[in-house]
């Protein structure tokens, strides 16, 4: 195992030959420096494990090399030698970056505690060395994880893409009506979970979306996307900024479109005037609520459903899957439903 290389500064030539044969004999190589110039040179010229410093010095005292070390980049630790009445040096020597302070004594003592001292300093900084090189480690794993994350989130937009288009082309070459309406339905439901990714592509934080900046893209394609023949219903949007997990946002971007879509189909028969409104709005702790509103005919969800009942069960099941339910509000005429999902679990 090499000795630790030590580089002792002191004007005091005897002490600083009694420093270097007493360490030399407990395992230290040990240089010396008789002045705060000569030592910081020294220092700049080769590298050592550990720095000791005496306070008096003529020309520049200790705290003033300190200075001078501690500006170096991956500069040694360093140990502050002061005398019995200096207190308030070492105080000020810990303070601007000494690893620790000695207090000269006389006799072999004094290089008994020198020994402990540097051997605790020197544990120390390697610690400390192995700490940053943990923390430089895992920001580049972090790094890579997030390009990783990244490029998944990418992968899976560009794949819905392609599910879409394969969707579309099905619908276009279909003569069933039907078929071709329960065939848009499946493309906005891959629509809403395909935004999300989207959003997550081009975000700095991969674990969460700003729900409303999304719902307001979500609902401009939801415009787009009423038929012609329901053209006189017009489509709102009231927001408040949320943020939520991605998986948050797929559900409630679900929901959105099954609640947006049934009120088009169902609400307004005939072509009839009408306006659907999503409001969401942030509540306590993190939580919020989603609104879906409309001045139709209203629905009677205790009912036979209207259509298949598909969209009334996925809504169903997702809001379980956020442990909550869909709450029916009484107003004068249409319908009106709210979901209210709690806030994450406080971590005090």
């Amino acid at each position: 195992m090499t000795a630790p290389r030590i580089l002792y500064v002191d004007d005091d030539d005897g002490l600083r030959r009694l420093t270097q044969r007493a360490l030399g004999r407990r395992g230290f190589e040990v240089e010396v420096a008789d002045s705060a110039d000569a030592g910081l040179a020294r220092l700049k010229e080769s590298a050592f494990d550990l720095v000791a410093i005496d306070h008096y010095m003529p020309g520049k005292s200790g705290l003033q090399l300190l200075d001078e070390i501690v500006a170096l980049p991956d500069h040694p630790p360093v140990v502050f030698v002061t005398g019995n009445d200096d207190t308030a040096v070492a105080v000020k020597a810990i303070h601007a970056g000494a690893l620790d302070f000695v207090v000269k004594i006389v006799g072999e003592s004094f290089f008994d505690v020198l020994d402990s001292r540097f051997r605790q300093a020197l544990s120390r900084a390697e610690l400390e060395r192995a700490k940053r090189q943990a923390e430089a480690d895992l920001i580049v794993a972090n790094e890579r994880l997030e390009l990783l994350v990244r490029e998944v989130h990418h992968r899976v937009s560009n794949s819905l893409q392609m599910v879409l288009g394969f969707v579309s082309m099905q619908g276009s070459q279909s003569p069933d009506p039907a078929v071709r309406a329960a065939l848009d339905e499946i493309q906005n439901r891959i629509k809403a979970i395909s935004k999300v990714h989207q959003r997550l592509y081009t975000r700095e934080d991969l674990s969460s979306i700003d729900l409303d900046a999304y719902l307001t893209n979500l609902v401009d394609d939801l415009r787009d996307s009423i038929p012609n023949h329901s053209a006189n219903i017009r489509l709102e949007l009231q927001t408040e900024p949320v943020t939520v997990p991605p998986d948050t946002g797929v559900s409630i971007g679900v929901i959105v479109n099954e609640l947006v879509s049934n009120a088009v189909k169902y609400a307004f028969p005939d072509g009839a005037e009408g306006v659907i409104a999503v409001r969401l709005e942030a509540q306590d702790k993190g939580g919020f609520s989603l609104t879906v509103t409309d001045n139709g005919q209203g629905i009677d969800r205790a009912g036979s459903p209207t259509g298949t009942g598909m969209g009334t069960r996925i809504v169903d099941a997702i809001a379980r899957s956020l442990h909550t339910a869909l709450e029916a509000i009484d107003q004068a005429s249409g319908t009106a439903l709210r979901l209210t999902v709690a806030g994450p679990p406080s971590s005090s």
